[in-house]
C-alpha cells in the first residue's frame, strides 16, 4: 500500500507521546497569550495593521512574481533601506519568510570544498540550510567557542560558522565575540540568525550583533525575521552590500519564490518605524522575561535563566509536558510545549515568551496558573 510505512510512524509518535495536532484560534481568543513570539505586542497594533491594509490597498494582495521579475516593489526596498540601517548594516534583502532567509544565507555562502561549522542547538532552518548547502558540515558543542577554533583548524579552504543569536528553546544566547574571534582567528565568515534577538537585544532593539559591536563588520552576515518583535511575516538576510548582491544572484530560495506578500511588508515597516519612536519597548520585554523567571523559580520550579525574551521552563516528560500545557490552556493560559525531535537535549519544556505589553497583574496571573497546575 501507497505511504503505508505512514501508519508505523504515527503508531510510534502516539506511543511516544509526540503526536502535533493543529489548534485554529479564534481572532478574539480570551487566553493569555505566553506561546505566540509576538515580542513588543505590536501583531495587532494599529499602526502596524493600518499599514499591512494601506500597502494591500496599495500594492494588492500578492507580490505577484519572484522578486526578480515582479515580485519586488517600492515597498519592498523602502523596507530593506530601513532595516539595514536600523540594525547598522550596509544592505538588506527580504524574503518570503526566516525559514527561506536562513536556507539561502547558509547554502549561497557555503559552496562546494568549504567547511560550514553549526552549533549543536541550533533551529532547524540553520540545519536544513547546512543539509542543502554543498559544503561540508561539523556540528560542534552548544555556545563553545573553543569547539568552533577547534573544527576551522581542520579545514585550510574557505569556512562559514553557523548559530542562532538567541537559541529558540532555553533563549540562552550566543557568546557572539568569542566566535567573531575564532572566525577571525582563521578568515571564516559568521553567518548568525537573530530571530529572537531583533527587537529584543541592542539600543532600542536593534539586535544582538549590535549589541555585541559587530553589527556592520565586512565578515558578519545577519538573518532576521519579520514575525516575531515586528509582528508582521517574512524574513531578510543583512550583511555588506557585495554579499547581498551575491544572494540576489545565487539563492533559490530568493530567485524561485514569489515575493514577501506587500501586506507583510507594509506591516513589518510600520512596526519598525514605531520601534524607533518607541525603543524602550525592547528594555519592556527583557524585564518581563526576567520577572517571569524571577517568580517561576522562587515558586520552586525549574526555569532557564533568559538572556532575552524566552523562558523556558522544565517539564518531567514529553506527556507531562503536553497534560501540563492542557491544563493551562484550560485555565486561561496559552503557553508553548517543546518535546523532542524539537529539542536538541530530549528534555520537554514548556517555553513562554515574555511580551512587552504584559501588565503586572498578567504575569502573576501567569505564574500562579503555571504553578498551580504543575505535574
Amino acid at each position: 500500500m501507497a505511504f503505508g510505512w505512514i501508519d508505523e510512524q504515527a503508531e510510534l509518535r502516539h506511543r511516544a507521546g509526540l503526536v502535533r495536532t493543529l489548534r485554529p484560534r479564534p481572532a478574539d481568543s480570551p487566553l493569555l497569550d505566553l506561546a505566540s513570539n509576538d515580542y513588543l505586542g505590536l501583531a495587532r497594533h494599529p499602526e502596524v495593521v493600518e499599514g499591512a491594509a494601506r500597502a494591500a490597498r496599495t500594492w494588492g494582495g500578492g507580490a505577484t512574481g519572484s522578486r526578480l521579475v515582479t515580485g519586488t516593489t517600492e515597498l519592498h526596498t523602502e523596507l530593506e533601506r530601513e532595516l539595514a540601517d536600523f540594525c547598522g548594516f550596509e544592505a538588506a534583502l527580504v524574503f518570503s519568510s526566516g525559514y527561506a532567509a536562513n536556507l539561502a544565507a547558509v547554502t549561497a555562502l557555503a559552496p562546494h570544498g568549504s567547511l560550514i561549522v553549526s552549533d549543536a542547538g541550533n533551529h532547524a532552518s540553520l540545519i536544513d540550510g547546512c543539509r542543502l548547502a554543498r559544503g561540508t558540515t561539523q556540528v560542534v558543542a552548544h555556545a563553545e567557542p573553543d569547539a568552533v577554533r577547534k573544527a576551522l583548524r581542520t579545514h585550510d579552504g574557505p569556512a562559514v560558522v553557523v548559530s542562532d543569536t538567541v537559541f529558540s528553546v532555553d533563549g540562552d544566547a550566543a557568546p557572539l565575540a568569542g566566535l567573531a574571534a575564532a572566525c577571525r582567528d582563521r578568515g571564516a565568515g559568521l553567518v548568525v540568525d537573530d530571530a529572537h534577538g531583533l527587537g529584543v537585544l541592542g539600543d532600542g532593539g536593534r539586535g544582538a550583533p549590535h549589541a555585541a559591536g559587530l553589527a556592520g563588520a565586512d565578515d558578519l552576515v545577519v538573518t532576521v525575521t519579520l514575525s516575531k518583535s515586528l509582528g508582521s511575516q517574512g524574513g531578510a538576510v543583512l550583511g555588506p552590500a557585495r554579499v547581498i548582491d551575491h544572494l540576489v544572484n545565487a539563492a533559490r530560495t530568493f530567485i524561485f519564490d514569489t515575493g514577501l506578500a506587500p501586506a507583510a511588508a507594509g506591516a513589518a515597516l510600520a512596526a519598525l518605524r514605531l520601534l524607533r519612536r518607541e525603543p524602550e519597548r525592547a528594555a519592556r520585554a527583557r524585564a518581563v522575561a526576567g520577572e517571569l523567571h524571577t517568580r517561576l523559580t522562587a515558586a520552586g520550579l525549574e526555569a532557564v535563566r533568559p538572556d532575552a525574551a524566552v523562558v523556558s521552563v522544565r517539564a518531567p516528560s514529553p506527556e507531562g509536558a503536553v497534560r501540563w500545557a492542557a491544563e493551562c490552556r484550560a485555565a486561561g493560559l496559552a503557553v508553548g510545549c517543546f518535546r523532542p525531535p524539537s529539542v536538541p537535549d530530549g528534555i520537554s519544556r514548556l517555553r513562554l515568551t515574555a511580551r512587552a505589553d504584559l501588565s503586572q497583574g498578567q504575569i502573576e496571573g501567569a505564574v500562579r496558573v503555571i504553578g498551580e497546575t504543575r505535574p
